[in-house]
């Protein structure tokens, strides 16, 4: 374990254990509501790691959804990561064998968190962005797994818990919005996103917005770059 790393790492991750803690908490409790164990809870965070897709996954294995039906969904949910992982082909060009977990473990706070940092002088750059990833997946798993617990043993209305993902997509656009002074990439999503709703509907629209925005963002590079110099 390189110690150097991990303190340099962990402070970072505080506010993601406090998100993750309380958002895997919900799942787990909802999972449990549909009469499953606390061992799908730790098994569906480990191996999914999702987020919004192991919400979802919930309705769909209670309600005994198709193999297609569910890989559909759950590519239409996670079809941002796409995008995500185009934008660190440079940043995790060299980073060797542990290039994999990185990806997979690449959620919105962890790319969050990568993509803005930087590992201070001295510290080791691959084990940093490591113990960011892996810190972030335990947070998670320990909240999925305590309150799939506490849902099994304490009577719980879980009616609205299911928003909680929601609610952190929220705050992550506010963030975004307040921490950067050009809205401009902020306001194209927003735009892009509610016209994709009003022509394809709720269920549809995700992909074709991803679409929209990543084709007006390449347009508009050159500009964005420019202008961020």
């Amino acid at each position: 374990m390189d110690k150097k790393a991990f303190k340099a790492a962990f402070p970072l991750t505080m506010p993601v254990f406090a998100g993750y803690l309380v958002l895997g908490m919900g799942f787990g409790i909802l999972l449990s509501s549909k009469g499953y164990s606390f061992l799908w809870a730790f098994v569906m965070s480990l191996t999914i790691y999702g987020g919004s897709a192991q919400y979802v996954a919930v309705d769909l294995l209670s309600g005994g959804a198709s193999l297609i039906s569910t890989a559909l969904l759950t590519f239409m949910v996670n079809a941002r990561y796409l995008f995500y992982g185009v934008s660190m082909i440079e940043k995790y060009k060299h980073i060797g064998k542990i290039k994999p977990y990185l990806i997979f473990g690449l959620t919105d706070e962890t790319y969050s968190l990568v993509c803005t940092t930087e590992p201070p002088e001295g510290v080791d750059r691959k084990k940093f962005f490591f113990y960011i990833t892996i810190l972030d997946q335990s947070y998670w798993l320990l909240g999925s797994v305590i309150g799939a617990i506490a849902g099994s043993t304490i009577a719980f209305n879980t009616e609205g818990v299911d928003f909680a993902m929601t609610a952190l997509f929220v705050v992550i656009f506010i963030d975004q919005w307040l921490s950067h002074k050009d809205h401009r990439p902020a306001v194209i999503g927003l735009i892009s996103t509610i016209i994709c709703l009003v022509i394809f509907g709720a269920e549809s629209f995700l992909i074709p917005a991803m679409i929209v925005i990543s084709a007006a963002l390449l347009i508009m590079r050159g500009t964005l770059s420019k202008e961020a110099m």
